[in-house]
């Protein structure tokens, strides 16, 4: 008997979704599918990586067999041309004839161009494809000025594009009062603004283009209120236009302002033809997420196989990272007071933007909008979409409790029903998540992916995923182990003590004893930087050079350009005019960049890997030490003038903050830590924002514990008050050896704490109380690292050994790597693009 043929116009994600759901339901079709690209179907949700170095195999959704393993004739590069619905007959670009019993049209959408004078110069691209991507690399080179046009959800994407190819000016020019206006409100759209133009990149709202004004290629835009703006390169993501014209050559049905009319079983006009994805018009919407268009693909593979399904429209609730600034809205984010009552938090300091709506009794939450801050984005979902009862403070679900205990991070995932939908890009829920975890021993996130494919799409569920399976595996009575990798069967933790019971002092002797195979670039540097934090060790001897992180393998964090930074310590901020000017003589004699810092050091960049220990040598003749800038411990310990020259300061923070910087330089942790000591309660150290923080008082210091900045900051927890110098000391003692003891890998003192079971009360009892009887151990083994303290350049250029690693090549040791270039930036110079540089 013959198979029925199913021909699928379209090879994108939805196209590519509908083959895996359909071969792996029935295997009673031929099936043969039309690709308009020269490739296999990719990842389009995270494109912008392509420029973070993905390749199109990495973006790939299927290795190159896996059509053939299915019994899937797949035609790249071959776009339909034409379609006979009387013929059932579809004719393509080659000449090829393909008949059919079903056709699915899967052919998505394109960017949307505006009409504008000069659209078509040189220089304008849309953002669409991979193919637009190498188009918009290779012309970005020497592009100073970028310009987006649209500042929806694309368009960010590709402004961020435009940032990683290192264009010096990316600005973002929207029609409409406000960025993202189909997602957040006016206030949100004020501080994602805010954050991004923190992070440099222009916006321009209220913008209505009327030109792309240049001779040949663009040189700028001019707008409709008569200003202008210098543009070397621009990208469109103005919105996108559904691909429907050949459905309509064909006489299908199609909207009136496009899309292709379907109803519930995805079918079309014709009854043999069936429309999935962003080309398909469902109930007047287009849906312009991946999610819905999967949902498609599965119902129509179900109504195929003989089971009923039906798409009765989706939940256009989304979450995405936006050049590096967490934005998500979901359920109903604009209904407005009275129809309901808003809690909002706004933080305009750190950029954080809050809003949930609650019905006007206060029992259900019908929707929100989260900027900056958008970790509880899953549960709140969950909260809207199975109509969970709200807490007696529903402010609590975005504020956090009040009090100072830690609430259950499993309590919010054991509430929700079976039918929970998890990850809606695959349509799998709690229960099927539990059922793989209790049933089927999946009991990681990769073996949860593998096993029903949640967390494969967007992967915004990801973070429930993992919550899932540690509440599932506890709820069975299971202990939860948190191992390093395949090659060790231990947490860091566990590692931690055998390493030391044993005595183990380099990456091989733990392998060999504690281990198996040959190790992975999980393992080799989490293994270092357990050796590291017990013995202190130099990293790069006893063959430990390896396993290093490669910042930590050449004492130095590599750069843009292929060259290294230079950064000595200057303990508390304080230098001398003598030092100063050895600095400079460095910085001129090997031509580098200078920068002072916002940790009260002076950072030098363009060293190449040969002058490394050249400069180094010149440095610690002149009293300098390494300032760790590359590995994880110890960073800086920033201070104010104090008492010595302040007429507020209370007493003398610098000579403290350099006590406390002399003390625990070297000191190796699981991430890197930094402290900050202020002279009063005016805080001009910013104390309160570091992993431990010292502020004077009257009767002596204060010291806060773990706080941090960068891009999730956090203001670090009074441990205890009015200290002497050499109490405060004790107890930052204990407090290292604890974080360092116990924390999980990469994790930043204020992760570690907020994982803490009872938190800030808990950490004091440990670390003031001694509730664990440690004190007194962890005071002796500190003092035992902190003795054995070597600044680690010394070593490097003394030790010949290490020295002659410093080489771009061995047998011309004194040889420049000759890809590393450089160009004029105001007085100094900086490093010229690897792509630009080696004219790829």
């Amino acid at each position: 008997m013959k198979k029925p043929s199913i021909v699928i116009i379209g090879n994108g994600m939805v196209g590519f979704k509908f083959c895996e759901k359909l071969s792996s339901k029935s295997d009673l079709f031929n099936i043969v599918v039309f690709g308009e690209e020269p490739r296999r179907a990719y990842d389009r949700v995270h494109l912008s990586e392509y420029f973070n170095g993905k390749t199109t195999d990495d973006l790939a959704l299927s290795p190159e067999a896996w059509y053939h393993e299915r019994g899937i004739t797949l035609f790249l590069n071959d776009p339909v041309l034409k379609i006979d619905r009387s013929e059932k007959t579809v004719f393509s670009g080659s000449g090829r004839k393909v008949a059919y019993d079903f056709l699915v049209l899967a052919t998505g959408s394109a960017a949307f161009v505006p009409g504008i004078p000069g659209i078509e110069k040189e220089g304008v691209f849309v953002y669409r494809t991979i193919d637009d991507l190498d188009l918009i690399k290779n012309y970005s080179v020497h592009a100073k000025n970028g310009v987006v046009m649209g500042g929806g959800l694309l368009g960010l994407e590709a402004a961020k594009a435009l940032i990683d190819l290192g264009i010096e000016k990316t600005h973002v020019v929207e029609f409409a009062p406000r960025l993202m206006p189909r997602q957040v409100d006016d206030h949100a759209s004020f501080m994602l603004a805010s954050k991004l133009k923190e992070l440099g990149l222009e916006i321009h709202l209220n913008q209505n283009t009327s030109a792309v004004e240049g001779a040949d290629r663009i040189q700028s835009l001019l707008f409709r209120d008569g200003s202008r703006l210098a543009a070397d390169i621009l990208v469109i993501s103005a919105g996108i236009r559904p691909r429907d014209e050949l459905a309509k050559q064909a006489g299908i049905r199609v909207g009136e302002r496009g899309g292709i009319i379907v109803d519930d079983t995805m079918q079309t006009s014709d009854p043999s033809v069936f429309a999935i994805g962003e080309c398909a018009l469902y109930n007047h919407t287009i849906y312009g997420l991946v999610a819905p268009g999967y949902e498609m693909a599965e119902v129509l593979a179900s109504n195929l196989c003989g089971e009923a399904k039906r798409f009765s429209g989706f939940d256009m609730s989304t979450k995405l990272k936006l050049i590096g600034v967490d934005v998500a809205s979901f359920g109903d984010p604009f209904i407005q007071e009275p129809e309901c009552k808003t809690i909002v938090f706004e933080d305009h300091h750190k950029k954080i933007y809050k809003r949930i709506n609650i019905n006007k009794e206060g029992t259900r939450l019908l929707g929100g909008i989260l900027i900056g801050d958008a970790s509880a984005y899953n549960l709140l979902l969950q909260t809207v979409n199975n109509k969970m009862a709200l807490p007696p403070d529903p402010g609590e679900m975005i504020l956090g409790p009040r009090g100072s205990g830690q609430t259950n991070p499993g309590a919010g995932v054991a509430a929700l029903p079976e039918s929970a939908l998890i990850c809606s890009c695959e349509g799998v829920t709690k229960g099927a998540i539990c059922q793989a975890v209790s049933q089927q021993g999946c009991e990681s996130v990769d073996a949860i992916k593998k096993c029903t494919k949640a967390g494969t799409g967007c992967g915004g569920c990801v973070p429930m995923i993992k919550d899932l399976v540690t509440y599932t595996m506890k709820s069975n009575g299971k202990h939860i182990r948190n191992i390093v990798c395949e090659h060790f069967n231990y947490s860091r933790q566990e590692l931690l003590d055998l390493i030391k019971i044993h005595k183990l002092y380099s990456y091989d002797e733990v392998l060999d004893s504690l281990g198996k195979g040959d190790g992975c670039e999980t393992c080799k540097p989490l293994i270092s930087s357990l050796l590291a934090s017990l013995w202190n060790e130099m990293i790069l001897k006893r063959g430990n050079d390896t396993a290093q992180d490669s910042n930590d393998r050449f004492l130095a964090n590599i750069q843009k350009g292929g060259t290294y930074s230079v950064v000595p310590r200057i303990p508390g901020g304080e230098i001398t005019p003598q030092k100063l000017m050895v600095i400079a003589e460095v910085a001129g004699k090997y031509n580098l960049y200078t920068k002072i810092t916002g940790g009260q050091r002076i950072d030098m960049f363009g060293a190449h890997l040969s002058d490394l220990p050249h400069i180094w040598e010149e440095l610690i003749s002149a009293g300098f030490e390494s300032g760790h800038a590359y590995g994880k411990g110890l960073r800086t310990v920033k201070s104010c003038v104090g008492s010595t020259w302040c007429r507020f300061g209370l007493h003398d923070s610098v000579s403290f903050a350099i006590r406390i910087e002399n003390r625990y330089k070297g000191l190796r942790a699981p991430h890197k830590f930094k402290s900050a000591v202020s002279g009063c309660i005016r805080e001009c150290a910013e104390a309160q924002s570091k992993d431990f923080g010292i502020i004077a008082t009257e009767k002596g210091w204060n010291l806060y514990v773990c706080g941090n900045g960068g891009s999730k900051p956090q203001h670090a927890l009074l441990l205890a008050t009015d200290l002497d110098s050499e109490t405060c000391i004790r107890y930052i003692d204990r407090f290292l050896m604890f974080y360092i003891l116990t924390a999980d890998p990469l994790t930043r003192t204020a992760t570690w704490l907020n994982k803490m079971e009872g938190g800030i009360d808990y950490l004091r009892d440990v670390v003031v109380h001694d509730s664990l009887g440690m004190a007194g151990q962890w005071e002796a083994e500190i003092e035992v690292l902190l003795n054995s303290y070597q600044c680690e350049w010394k070593q490097a250029v003394e030790t010949p050994e290490i020295r002659k690693r410093f080489s771009h090549f061995v047998n011309a040791p004194e040889e420049k790597d000759p890809a590393v270039k450089f160009e004029k930036l105001r007085d100094q110079k900086k490093a010229v693009d690897w792509t630009a540089a080696t004219g790829a």
